[in-house]
């Protein structure tokens, strides 16, 4: 698609969630990519700008880089959806399912995927008893919450209500998750195709903000090391657990392998980082697509609906 049938785009960047800062850089790289490929491009930043002002800029397509509420929810997929505007990524729906982590494993369930064991918490929960029931360690997390954001490993009971307590600061609904000791894995999806499966391993407890956005020991292991085979599988699961939620366009799917091998679902993704540190533009790499290529791929995907 040639870039004077693209048209004007308004790149999303920053945003009011928690995830700001990200979220400023992934669209800053985003914007830069896309100029490189001669798209007329502009930055738009819903926390300082009324959404209004993509109909007065004339803008024909959005690519979304916000991350987090307000921009991976499903929120600003309505407003332009309502507007008429084509963005990027996946629609209204499966936006808001993706970011609700308990509502995806609910769909995941009832579809027969895999994913780890898991209780809603409470203020009045009595925590030893969840404890008891999940078998520790335990990840505490805000059901709609990213880039781990107000999550904790649990280890003892006694440090159950501090992680609560965090949580709960980030999302007025938490989860305790079964944590899975083993392999974690994320699988980038872009269109119809599935990306080669990259392994994490970092030194902290366990793939945290730090981890993900700061640290440089976070080791990022690609081709993953599975067999072909069985990379196959799980990018066919990943795809699967994608599907199920509705989503579209692109994304990523995160996901652990337990003791024996077995995979359990953990998140998608809908619009994930874009940053010199993100997953997806490192898969992208993997198949020969630079990251201008893949910025522009992903908006030629841009729709309603």
């Amino acid at each position: 698609m040639k870039p004077a049938e693209i048209g004007k785009v308004a790149v999303l960047l920053g945003g009011k969630s928690a995830e700001r800062e990200v979220s400023l850089k992934s669209g800053t790289m985003v914007l830069g990519a896309l100029r490189a490929r001669g798209i007329d491009a502009h930055p738009f930043d819903p926390a300082e700008r009324g959404l209004d002002a993509l109909i007065e800029g004339r803008y024909n397509r959005v690519f979304i880089a916000l991350h987090g509420r307000f921009g991976e929810d499903g929120t600003v997929q309505g407003v332009l959806e309502w507007l008429g505007i084509p963005y990027t990524g996946s629609g209204v729906l499966a936006s808001a399912l993706a970011m609700d982590k308990l509502r995806a494993k609910l769909l995941w369930q009832a579809s027969g995927l895999p994913t780890p064991p898991y209780e809603i918490l409470h203020a009045d929960s009595d925590l030893n008893a969840v404890a008891a029931r999940l078998g520790l360690p335990l990840m505490v997390k805000p059901v709609c919450e990213g880039s781990s954001l107000g999550m904790s490993k649990v280890r003892e009971p006694g440090a159950l209500d501090e992680a609560y307590s965090l949580a709960v600061n980030y999302d007025r609904v938490v989860m305790a998750e079964k944590f899975i000791e083993g392999p974690e894995l994320t699988v980038g999806i872009l269109g119809d195709d599935v990306l080669p499966i990259i392994k994490l391993e970092t030194p902290r407890d366990f793939y945290d903000y730090q981890a993900k956005y700061i640290a440089d020991d976070t080791r990022y292991i690609l081709p993953c090391g599975l067999p072909p085979a069985r990379e196959r599988e799980l990018q066919a699961l990943s795809r699967e657990a994608f599907a199920t939620l509705g989503c579209r366009g692109w994304g990523r799917v995160d996901l652990m392998l337990d003791a024996s091998g077995a995979p359990q679902l953990l998140e998608v993704n809908t619009a994930p980082g874009m940053t010199d540190h993100s997953l997806v533009p490192m898969a992208a790499r993997a198949v020969g697509l630079s990251y201008e290529d893949l910025c522009l791929r992903i908006l030629e995907a841009a729709r309603l609906g």
